[in-house]
Parts: structure tokens; C-alpha cells; sequence
């Protein structure tokens, strides 16, 4: 019996079934506007011819940096795993993190595109999605557990590959009918764990179900040039990164501007870093920023150089945002300051992969696993309650022994 008048069924995945009819799948139920919108361009992406042989892995990463990091190590077994060459394995990322991808990714091909032009711009989306089906790869893998299907799941189908493997993602009511689409049309779905497990936990249980062996996980861990960074030599220094994309998950600038005083009486200097979009209030930086062995670089650095920044840090404090994985995985003593919002998923990492330079510190809280929907802050301007309880003394205490514990290994 064809697909077209058939009921399709996936191999099973424990607690889940995805099964469509052909009719459903022509005018599903409970799809947004956004959907409907690109669907006649996805479907021509889809069905438009490819005359050449279908060749090697397309790897699709629509996350962002933070994300990236905790993939990498996991990549290095996806050649073996999938039975193909290193150089056959084309990762299809985001242009956040396309400026360091040459160096993180050397040996494979990256090719990064707009993340956020693909979901809003119908024309882009056609162009990039046109160019993803000439790719025409053998195998399209999607791993991540919280993605966007109209993303990263649309990407992996309008590739058209023989086999596509995809692990379960995250599911609520609002994108089960999306979700419900594509799962139901690739070839094998792998289960990774239920939430909360972390990041790269599933990595590796995604390959290790793949490979029908258990690969142990790794700590993040990423190779970067060792190029000076773009301050002058001086005593040595700490990075402070007081921005996040959520406001709500920067802890207050007022902590971090009396922790950047301790440091500079301890004889360190410190390096204020973060993105053009998260400068904070100028009016209270001002107050520290002429003083000296202060270093505002807020907005002025590209990402290969806020890297080179940590590479020789003296140590580090950041939000749960992606420098702060960076860092990590650079080998950089670091502070990480966590909220609850999806604890455990990212952030802090599993005992037996966090690496020594690591720490993280945080106010557990009874509304944990929000999804960052707090109903405890006034606004969307105003930090999480998880966070804002955490104390200046206790990360002054975190990283003041980060810092010694730094010093007596050097």
C-alpha cells in the first residue's frame, strides 16, 4: 500500500506515537498562522528536483551559542556513528556563531545562515530552504531537545534525506500539532530523557543509541587560538559578564559593580563584557568606569575576541548566558550565577562533567522549572526572584576561591 492512502506510523518511541493520515497531513489541525504562512514555499522547497547523488550527514544546529558548545564534543562521533567521512559532515548553524565556527569546527564544513530571518522572512526562508534541498545529503540528523519545529524540524524536511534521525524534543499543547507534523514523516525518533536531563547528557545518549553502544559523555571542551586579547598587558584580569538576551536572568548590576571594587583592591583588574543590546545603566557604571585597571568593553568586542579575552583570564562571572559555556569550555575559572527556569537542562552541569574551573551558584526555590514564565517579578524588565536572592557575599566567596584555587595551579 503507497503513503497516500495509508495511515503513516514511525517506529515506536516509549509513551509516544506519531501517526497521521495522508488528509490530516494535507490540512492539519491546531497549526498557527506562522505555519500556514510558509507552507506553499516549504512544500516547493520540498518536492523541488535533485538530479545528484545523495551524499553524506547535514547536521542541523538552529540553536544558539550556548547550545553549541555543549554539542561539540558529541559531534566527533557522528563521522563513525553514521558511517560516513569527517568531510562529508556538513553542520548547518547559526550566523551568532558563525565567526568562531573556522576554529571550534575545523574539519567539518559549517555553513550558518539567519536564524531569526528564517522564522519571520518567507522569501529568505524559500532562498535557504531551496539551498538546503540542493545540499542534498544521504542523512539529516536533528538532536536538540528544546527546538522550534518551524526551525530546525522544517530544515531537516525540506532536506528530503532517505533517513532522517531526530531525537524527541520538548512537547506542549501549543506546538504538539507542528511537532506532530514532521515527526511523523522521519525515519527513526530517538528518546534522549525526560525533562529535566542535561544538554549533554542527550548528546551523547543520542549518539550512544546510534551507535548501540554507551559513549560516556564529556565535559565541554573546545580548541581556540591562542592570540592575546584586545587589552593591553597589564596586572592580571577577570572577566565580569553582567548581560543576558533575558533581562531577568542578570543578576543585579549593583552586585556585580561592588564585586569589580573587591576585585580591584585584591589587585586584579576587571574587563566588563557583553553585547551591544545588553549595556546597562550608564549612569551606574560611570561612577566606576574612570578608575583604573577598569576595562569597559560592553558592546566593543567581536566574538573571536571576547574568547581570546577568556582564554586569558584570570577568571570569570557570568550569567547563564552563552559566554558563560564558552568559558567554560576554554578552561577558564568561572562563576556561573543560575536561575531556575529550566534548571538542570543547561545549567549547572551533571557532577561527573563539570570541569574544575567551573562553579555554579544558586538560590533553589520551590517555582523552579518555570521555563522562565515567573509570575513572581513585577515585569519582564525585572530579574528573577531565583537570582536576585543570590548574595553578593556568597559569590564573592565562590569566586575569590575560583581565583586562589587558579593561582595555586599556575
Amino acid at each position: 500500500m503507497s503513503d497516500s492512502n495509508q495511515n503513516r506510523r514511525l517506529p515506536a518511541v516509549p509513551g509516544h506515537c506519531f501517526q497521521t493520515s495522508w488528509f490530516w497531513r494535507a490540512m492539519p489541525a491546531g497549526m498557527r498562522r506562522r505555519w500556514w504562512m510558509f507552507r506553499s514555499m516549504d512544500l516547493i522547497a520540498r518536492l523541488w528536483p535533485v538530479f545528484k547523488r545523495r551524499r553524506g550527514l547535514l547536521v542541523v544546529r538552529m540553536d544558539g551559542i550556548g547550545d553549541m558548545v555543549l554539542f561539540r564534543n558529541a559531534l566527533d562521533h557522528y563521522a563513525e556513528v553514521f558511517g560516513v567521512a569527517q568531510e562529508d559532515v556538513t553542520v548547518l548553524g547559526c550566523e551568532s556563531w558563525a565567526s568562531v565556527a573556522g576554529v571550534i569546527f575545523a574539519g567539518y564544513r559549517v555553513i550558518a545562515i539567519n536564524e531569526h530571518a528564517y522564522a519571520r522572512r518567507p522569501f529568505y526562508r524559500f532562498k535557504i530552504s531551496l539551498w538546503v534541498r540542493s545540499l542534498a545529503p544521504a542523512i539529516t540528523v536533528c538532536d536538540s531537545y528544546l527546538r522550534r519545529a518551524l526551525m530546525a524540524d522544517s530544515l531537516a524536511w525540506v532536506s528530503g534525506a532517505p533517513r532522517t534521525v531526530v531525537s524527541l524534543p520538548y512537547i506542549n499543547e501549543p506546538t504538539r500539532a507542528e511537532f506532530t507534523y514532521y515527526l511523523s514523516q522521519v525515519n527513526e525518533i530517538i528518546k534522549t530523557g525526560d525533562y529535566p536531563t542535561h544538554e549533554v547528557i542527550r548528546h551523547f545518549r543520542f549518539v550512544s543509541t546510534v551507535a548501540g553502544r554507551e559513549i560516556p559523555p564529556l565535559p565541554p571542551k573546545i580548541a581556540w587560538r591562542d592570540n592575546k586579547g584586545p587589552i593591553d598587558e597589564g596586572a592580571p584580569y577577570v572577566v565580569l559578564n553582567p548581560g543576558s538576551n533575558e533581562p531577568g536572568r542578570r543578576w543585579p548590576l549593583a552586585g556585580y559593580l561592588n564585586i569589580a571594587q573587591r576585585l580591584l583592591k585584591q589587585g586584579f583588574r576587571v574587563v566588563f563584557v557583553g553585547t551591544h543590546e545588553e549595556k546597562p545603566d550608564e549612569e551606574k557604571m560611570r561612577a566606576l568606569q574612570g578608575k583604573p585597571g577598569v576595562i569597559n568593553l560592553i558592546g566593543r568586542t567581536s566574538l573571536p575576541e571576547l574568547l581570546d579575552l577568556m582564554n586569558h583570564a584570570a577568571g570569570m562571572i557570568s550569567n547563564d548566558t552563552g559566554p558563560a559555556h564558552l568559558g567554560i569550555a576554554l578552561g577558564a575559572p568561572i562563576l556561573v550565577i543560575v536561575g531556575g527556569g529550566h534548571f538542570g537542562s543547561f545549567v549547572p552541569y551533571p557532577k561527573d562533567i563539570t570541569p574544575a574551573n567551573a562553579r555554579f551558584i544558586f538560590h533553589e526555590m520551590d517555582c523552579y522549572h518555570c521555563f522562565w514564565r515567573c509570575h513572581k517579578r513585577q515585569s519582564k524588565f525585572h530579574v528573577f526572584p531565583c537570582i536576585d536572592a543570590i548574595s553578593e557575599d556568597r559569590v564573592w566567596r565562590e569566586i575569590e576561591g575560583l581565583l586562589k584555587a587558579g593561582r595555586k595551579a599556575a
